[in-house]
């Protein structure tokens, strides 16, 4: 069948077969099942599954996640690509998630090979394998995936027999770490380029040519890196010297793409439901991309930039096609930061007036706490039930300076009294420690400002209106710097270190006057520490991320599953130092091994932010002031609305 253009989102999307014409036979029998703890999660055949004949496509391509079904079934990006392969009729795109550990055990000891939902058929047997990266602490589950496959763990071992293995997702933006596991990654959004790569599959295998040939065609695509070709040398010191193209085909800046006109995109109006229930057991409407806030911690904030905003007819129009296609009674609008959505309040207002009477929970995730935002969820949630979350980062103004968090005390403190008058008298609060010039003021601010935020309960809800005592619970996770951000050259401390940080938390807390309303907790050092080594890691961390997996190490962002003695063990065996990649400060000038990554965003605008954190300046965001960060260069977004 001839395959069809990128730029047209109307392709015919492939329907379940009728009865009798392609019956699939689950890869495991009923006895198989009934020894895991939940067989729905390998059996397929979901409400809005994709059933396709495999005779009559000819391109097989499974998309994976490596993670748990729970949560990869919650990924909007793995919906959107699987409902834009499979408007293709000659592409049939299945599923495949990282099996529990009782499935792993049992796919080990019968010698069964893990196979995709949709057919049941061999993951080995299908011409693509598309993994997406969505965080460091999945890498060993990558290997995993590959293992039980039956699909060799380097690339540079596999024959024209195994399937072209695909990274992307957030963590492709440094991929070295993992790069010779993978054929090739996608650097940006899938809508853009993927019809490409699977229109030179096709040429290729018509062709008569084999997987060389059809990876030195591939890197001549924008956006795709094949890691194969490019060698990489090393100073004395272990910093990197270079990295350079060892072929003709591979471009020596890789550039990210993106989607610029978001009218011009794909979005499943049908998208899988699931048998359990999932992490996030609702409708997903995205109503933008990027943010312009630029919060120098952030990488999400950075490498999705600019900030592109989808039509509101169009979100109405999908919002009511989804809640019918599905069955759910919940709709998140998703966006890194909803509140700058200029739109939003047009569109929640439609949302309650349709839906208001039907019982449907309207999700507003990311939003800035203001009188608008209080007032929307007060109307769309049960109070009783619910809690507010506010992000202040750090618990001290000039710390928010330093991260460019835009948001000032009096601001957090305005938002917490409109919340308490509004009926709510549970609050969260998310803080960062570890961050850049932090001092021990800025460690006991968080207690401080916890302190102050539960006092505003007091002040402001008469004691016949209160409903009991106020809680405020606040959370601290380690900060790790991440590629493409103004903060990406900075140094992390050691697990003992991060511990005697959150500790000084904790006895702050109890020494404030409002202490019984204030809880406390904090992530494992250890897994902070790692995720570091992984996030800003070359291709020697490869060594480790393999050993830990041939020590048992698997499903390591599960706390329950994370053995750290063994990732140590496999630092040792490795030949590499923790200490190397987190505990210095790197050099401006340093080669960085993502830096072959073109996302837009400079590196002198990255080195300017870097300098006004360790000045305290604040940077104003996008719509206040353009900065110049690069990104205008792709020719849409906010880079290009009328600001007067």
């Amino acid at each position: 069948m001839a395959s069809q253009g990128k730029n047209h989102p109307d392709h015919s999307r492939g329907t379940e077969h009728p009865s009798g014409k392609y019956k699939r036979k689950l890869a495991l029998s009923d006895q198989a099942l009934l020894r895991v703890e939940k067989p729905a999660r390998y059996i397929g055949g979901e409400i809005n599954a994709v059933m396709k004949d495999p005779d009559e496509v000819d391109v097989r391509f499974a998309m994976c996640f490596p993670d748990v079904y729970e949560i990869g079934m919650s990924h909007l990006g793995i919906q959107i690509l699987y409902d834009m392969f499979n408007r293709r009729e000659d592409v049939w795109c299945e599923r495949v998630y990282s099996p529990w550990l009782d499935m792993d055990r049992l796919l080990r000891e019968e010698k069964i090979p893990l196979f995709t939902l949709e057919s049941q058929a061999p993951v080995k047997e299908m011409d693509f394998l598309g993994i997406t990266i969505q965080y460091e602490m999945c890498y060993t589950n990558i290997l995993q995936i590959l293992d039980l496959s039956g699909i060799p763990l380097f690339s540079s071992e596999r024959g024209e027999e195994s399937p072209i293995v695909i990274g992307g997702g957030p963590c492709a933006y440094n991929p070295e770490p993992i790069a010779e596991f993978f054929d090739l990654f996608y650097i940006g959004e899938g809508e853009t380029v993927y019809y490409d790569l699977i229109d030179l599959y096709q040429k290729t295998q018509a062709a008569g040519e084999g997987r060389q040939a059809f990876l030195e065609q591939a890197a001549e695509i924008p956006g795709i890196y094949v890691p194969a070709f490019y060698e990489v040398e090393y100073h004395e010191d272990g910093t990197l010297k270079a990295m350079r193209p060892n072929n003709p085909h591979a471009p020596e800046k890789v550039v990210k793409q993106l989607v610029v006109d978001m009218k011009e995109t794909f979005y499943p109006e049908k998208p899988l439901v699931p048998y359990l229930k999932a992490t996030q057991d609702r409708v997903v409407l995205e109503i933008q991309r990027g943010c312009i806030r630029g919060c120098r911690f952030c990488q999400a904030g950075m490498v999705y930039r600019p900030v592109r905003e989808r039509d509101l007819e169009e979100l109405k129009q999908y919002a009511v096609k989804l809640l019918e296609n599905t069955g759910h009674d919940e709709i998140s609008l998703s966006s890194l930061s909803s509140s700058d959505y200029t739109h939003l309040k047009e569109l929640v207002s439609f949302l309650i007036e349709k839906f208001g009477e039907k019982d449907v929970n309207i999700s507003l995730p990311s939003l800035r706490i203001d009188a608008f935002s209080l007032d929307v969820m007060s109307r769309v949630q049960d109070v009783k039930k619910s809690s507010l979350t506010f992000a202040p980062e750090a618990g001290s103004q000039r710390m928010r300076n330093v991260i460019n968090k835009g948001l000032t005390e009096e601001e957090i403190l305005s938002g917490a009294a409109e919340a308490f008058r509004g009926g709510w008298n549970k609050v969260k609060l998310y803080f960062m420690l570890g961050l850049p010039t932090e001092a021990e003021e800025d460690i006991e601010g968080i207690a401080a400002l916890a302190n102050r935020v539960a006092g505003v309960y007091y002040e402001v809800v008469p004691k016949e209106a209160r409903q009991g005592r106020v809680q405020v619970n606040s959370s601290t996770s380690f900060f790790i710097p991440k590629p493409f951000t103004p903060l990406q050259w900075a140094s992390m401390f050691t697990k003992e270190e991060y511990l005697d940080k959150a500790r000084k938390v904790n006895d702050a807390m109890k020494r404030q006057l409002n202490h019984k309303s204030l809880r406390y907790n904090w992530h494992e050092a250890d897994v902070s520490v790692l995720e570091g080594v992984l996030a800003r890691g070359d291709r020697r961390v490869s060594r480790v991320i393999l050993e830990a997996y041939r020590l048992g190490c698997l499903y390591d962002s599960w706390s329950e599953c994370f053995d750290n003695d063994k990732w140590m063990a496999a630092f040792e065996a490795a030949g590499l130092e923790i200490d190397f990649y987190n505990l210095r400060e790197r050099s401006l000038e340093e080669l960085l091994p993502w830096d072959f990554i073109d996302t837009g965003v400079t590196k002198e605008f990255l080195k300017r932010e870097w300098k006004r954190a360790m000045e305290g300046v604040v940077t104003p965001n996008c719509r206040v002031s353009c900065q110049g960060c690069g990104v205008r260069k792709f020719g849409g977004g906010v880079c290009f609305e009328d600001q007067d």
